[in-house]
């Protein structure tokens, strides 16, 4: 049987949004519904979805998740004219949304989309409620990393010996 190579990502996991955990410090997950139209589902189980750009906003008492990329399938509707970047709202309960906006407008919290996933056949987006990291921050955080990885390797050279 042959060994798979690199990570994969989890089989209920549709797009991840690699670069906010570089951007940012995520002090808080939660889960959010999408209201979504027919071609949308129909690309997402297809895998056509992009979260790089993305970022949510709160307007009027309710989430926006704003810039999102749902590649439409060639096969989607024709009555339908299928609008890749549109907004799309997001499910919250009355008290996360009341939560939220006070951390992002008192305290500078930013909301960052992390990934879209399947949760029982419904798509869901995993919030992340974050801080900005400052260049010297982003600098600690790759130079952990690469003495993780060296680590990792010198142990893996000694088992062997």
């Amino acid at each position: 049987m042959a060994k798979t190579q690199g990570k994969q990502r989890a089989p209920n996991t549709i797009a991840a949004n690699k670069r906010a955990r570089f951007d940012y410090f995520i002090e808080e997950r939660l889960e959010a519904g999408l209201e979504l139209q027919g071609w949308e589902v129909k690309s997402l189980r297809a895998g056509k979805a992009q979260l790089t750009e993305s970022y949510v906003t709160l307007r009027d008492g309710q989430a926006w998740l704003l810039g999102a990329h749902i590649t439409p399938l060639p096969t989607a509707s024709t009555h339908v004219q299928p609008d890749a970047t549109r907004t799309r709202r997001l499910l919250l309960h009355r008290k996360e949304l009341d939560r939220l906006t006070g951390l992002v407008e008192r305290r500078g919290h930013t909301l960052v989309p992390l990934d879209l996933h399947w949760t029982r056949s419904r798509v869901k987006l995993a919030v992340g409620l974050a801080k900005g990291k400052k260049q010297r921050d982003k600098r600690a955080t790759e130079k952990d990393r690469d003495w993780e990885r060296t680590k990792e390797r010198v142990l893996k050279a000694r088992g062997r010996g």
